[in-house]
């Protein structure tokens, strides 16, 4: 039998994105810092582990792509402000990489905690790889969570945000594993009117609910 449990008082898909007043490597940061850009929250586990440190290398080699998006990127882990400094060291020594992004050291875990990011069966003392994309808004628009066995996919992470501006910024839908440059989905209709609107089929409009186009690129 499956058990069924309260739903956890976490931010959802389309809620404010808790506040923060943390410690990071980069100095003091508050969600309101970001007022305005695109943000890319993540936690991960724990300095000096393998999975994470291919992560960071990672996201420090695709930092310019998210600045191109106006994202910006904030790591998180409960490890504290010194092992930060001395990881982001190790990788620059060893991988030849520098992390120009801050990390929060959350050694009380109160962002960890206030974003959903411990899970108990996994840990109770260390985050998951939760990944948040907040809107300029403070919004949460999507939310990502791998256990800690697996490493996630930064350029999906950056595919993510660049789809979520697209649909904002043209209204529109993106498809299954659209790239920048690819056509893109019409909003499905509401009304009769609008679906006889639509015509006749061709090679973008495959049905009246199904309908492909392109828009302009900057």
């Amino acid at each position: 039998m499956f058990e069924t449990v309260p739903n956890p008082d976490f931010p959802r898909i389309g809620d404010p994105a808790p506040d923060f007043d943390a410690e990071t490597t980069h100095g003091r940061r508050r969600l309101e810092d970001y007022a305005g850009s695109w943000l890319v929250l993540f936690s991960h586990p724990a300095d000096f582990t393998p999975v994470c440190t291919s992560e960071f290398v990672a996201f420090a080699e695709h930092h310019a792509a998210f600045a191109e998006l106006d994202c910006e990127l904030i790591g998180l882990s409960v490890d504290s402000v010194y092992a930060h400094i001395a990881w982001v060291r190790s990788i620059e020594q060893n991988f030849a990489v520098s992390v120009p992004f801050p990390i929060i050291a959350d050694g009380q875990m109160e962002v960890s905690r206030a974003y959903g990011m411990v899970h108990e069966n996994e840990s109770d003392t260390s985050a998951v790889r939760a990944t948040f994309v907040i809107d300029p808004d403070g919004f949460v628009r999507a939310i990502l969570y791998y256990p800690m066995s697996t490493g996630r996919s930064v350029p999906e992470i950056l595919r993510v945000v660049e789809a979520l501006r697209t649909s904002a910024e043209h209204r529109v839908a993106t498809p299954e594993g659209w790239k920048r440059g690819g056509k893109v989905l019409k909003p499905a209709p509401s009304t009769i009117e609008q679906a006889d609107e639509r015509g006749l089929p061709n090679k973008d409009l495959v049905d009246w609910y199904f309908e492909r186009t392109r828009i302009p690129l900057d």
